[in-house]
């Protein structure tokens, strides 16, 4: 049983069920009302009525960002659970199809096709990678279902790169790139005193790139230096050459907006090579494996995140449904756990499974109260949430710590 803000999500989506079709298409505010767990865990299990409503998940459940897709079924699976326990959406049952994409565009392709075509979702959650996401994205748009993403940042994963036209049926519940890599700099400068440093990024990876991009633009405009850019092409395993090429600049800092395997890696030849920078990374470090596998290369190592389990909101969640997880919790399984609420919130108040439908009322939420905070909003010209915090992490004794909530100064 999900206690404290479980129940209080419990009842919301509860009331929301037995108003329903009252609200279609207001595109108002949708805040919930307290209650308590014993209220929530004394209801009946409650009737459906129609045929179930599906929703598809398409992530990573095999292969090297499985750590991420395992953790995000659990978290998406226990929010389907609440919401059936509710009442369901519209009255009836809510049914997840899973489809492994293995991180991978062309698996990704398969996997999002089988979930529209042959399971006939009304609305997917997920891609988890940007550059896999956008391989989805002309899939749900000919088909008009809606998919969240749960932790692509890139900008373009919901705005057309080529055309600057707005992905109808695309949305996502985490920052973006620009707003991650802002912070990144802006903390490293402003915080941390760091006047000079350098990036180490994947050219392979639209995520890599763009993230080292935007790090650098930023930092610069804070009134930093960049000693140096090196570049490595993905499954590369010896980074003693770039790294060569850094140790001469003599960064105070070294930014890796790169995976946390590679992080681990890098951290570890960085310090072989006696490169004494600050190692700080994006959203990506945000997994046990970078611990694991850097050890005390990554100590002191500081990194931004989607998420923090010391936030109060999150912490009596992940603590209360710790057993229902094979392995770690990881940042995916809350951001999926959103994802969930807004769209059940999002295809009540259209009063339909019609992808057309679910998609407006996805731009115009409003004061959404989710498991991350009582006012989820979105910006309906981008499909970007507004006003996520970024929580800056560090290594320390073989564990994640958070720092702090940093609210970087944009444009």
């Amino acid at each position: 049983m999900i206690k404290r803000f479980g129940a209080v999500l419990l009842v919301m989506l509860f009331l929301i069920s037995l108003i329903g079709c009252g609200n279609a298409g207001n595109g108002g505010a949708t805040t919930s009302p307290a209650t308590s767990a014993q209220t929530a865990s004394s209801d009946p299990a409650p009737s459906f009525s129609g045929e179930p409503i599906k929703i598809g998940h398409a992530v990573a459940l095999t292969g090297d960002a499985s750590v991420f897709g395992q953790s995000e079924a659990t978290g998406l699976e226990l929010a389907v659970k609440a919401v059936n326990e509710a009442g369901g959406i519209l009255g009836r049952e809510v049914v997840l199809v899973k489809a492994d994409t293995r991180a991978d565009p062309a698996e990704t392709v398969n996997a999002v096709r089988r979930l529209v075509d042959q399971e006939k979702v009304h609305a997917i959650i997920g891609v988890a990678q940007s550059g896999v996401a956008m391989s989805a994205t002309p899939i749900v748009t000919a088909a008009k279902i809606p998919m969240i993403s749960t932790t692509s940042s890139n900008p373009y994963v919901t705005i057309n790169k080529e055309t600057g036209a707005l992905n109808k049926y695309v949305f996502r519940v985490c920052f973006i790139d620009p707003y991650q890599g802002t912070a990144t700099a802006q903390y490293a400068f402003k915080e941390l005193g760091v006047k000079n440093a350098a990036i180490l990024y994947d050219v392979g990876s639209d995520y890599s790139q763009w993230l080292a991009t935007y790090f650098e633009e930023a930092f610069i405009a804070a009134g930093g230096t960049i000693t140096g850019k090196e570049a490595y092409r993905t499954g590369e395993l010896d980074f003693r050459a770039p790294l060569g090429k850094i140790k001469e600049t003599s960064p105070e800092l070294l930014f890796l907006p790169v995976t946390q395997k590679d992080a681990a890696l890098i951290c570890k030849q960085a310090r072989d090579i006696k490169i004494e920078s600050i190692f700080m990374g994006g959203d990506n470090w945000a997994s046990p494996d970078i611990l694991s596998l850097g050890k005390e290369a990554v100590e002191g190592a500081y990194f931004i995140n989607l998420a923090s389990f010391d936030d109060p909101r999150i912490k009596g969640w992940v603590e209360e449904n710790k057993s229902a997880f094979k392995g770690d919790v990881v940042r995916n399984a809350i951001l999926a756990y959103d994802a969930m609420l807004w769209l059940a919130d999002s295809i009540e108040r259209a009063g339909s499974t019609d992808g057309e439908k679910i998609a407006t009322e996805l731009e115009n939420t409003k004061d959404l109260e989710v498991l991350t905070t009582d006012s989820f909003n979105v910006d309906p010209a981008t499909h970007n949430p507004l006003d996520r915090a970024a929580y800056i992490m560090t290594i320390e004794n073989n564990a994640f710590k958070y720092v702090m909530t940093f609210a970087p100064a944009v444009n």
